[in-house]
């Protein structure tokens, strides 16, 4: 078994564990049997990518988390790196990996303008060796590399 799969499985089997579900209770929870979760969980098979996302709503976690955290995540907003404590969530609960809960919450965005968030980085984040123009130009040259930003423009 594959390292990446065996990360999968272990996930699977430990988040379920924590929520307190049977493999036939949360297989009933997204509509598959009690013998694929058995599968996913022994790493014989690999959820599918509709299993992937009813699995993330139910245990309150990014796909990312499901797959062992393969990759890093950073909040296409504030360039912040993610982990689970600081991923954003919907509306309706499902992870939304994309942001962090500072910069997305309840469905919208907080900063409505990359001279609001700059002007609230540069207030806030200690600036070590810049002066304030340094820091706004540091600041606003690599926010604008992020996915919103890009996006915004």
């Amino acid at each position: 078994m594959t390292t990446f799969i065996t990360k999968t499985a272990d996930s699977i089997k430990t988040l379920r564990l924590e929520k307190g579900l049977t493999q036939e209770e949360l297989g009933e929870e997204i509509f598959v049997s009690r013998q694929a979760v058995s599968r996913w969980e022994n790493g014989e098979t690999m959820p599918g990518v509709d299993s992937l996302k009813e699995l993330s709503k139910v245990f309150g976690v990014t796909i990312n988390r499901l797959l062992g955290e393969p990759v890093k995540l950073v909040c296409q907003c504030c360039g912040m790196e993610l982990d689970e404590n600081s991923i954003s969530s919907e509306p309706e609960g499902g992870a939304n990996p994309d942001y962090c809960k500072w910069c997305y919450t309840d469905g919208d965005f907080v900063y409505k303008s990359l001279p609001e968030l700059v002007e609230y980085l540069v207030t806030h984040v200690p600036l070590g060796d810049f002066t304030r123009e340094q820091a706004e130009e540091f600041f606003t040259a690599r926010l604008k590399e992020l996915r919103y930003w890009k996006e915004s423009e």
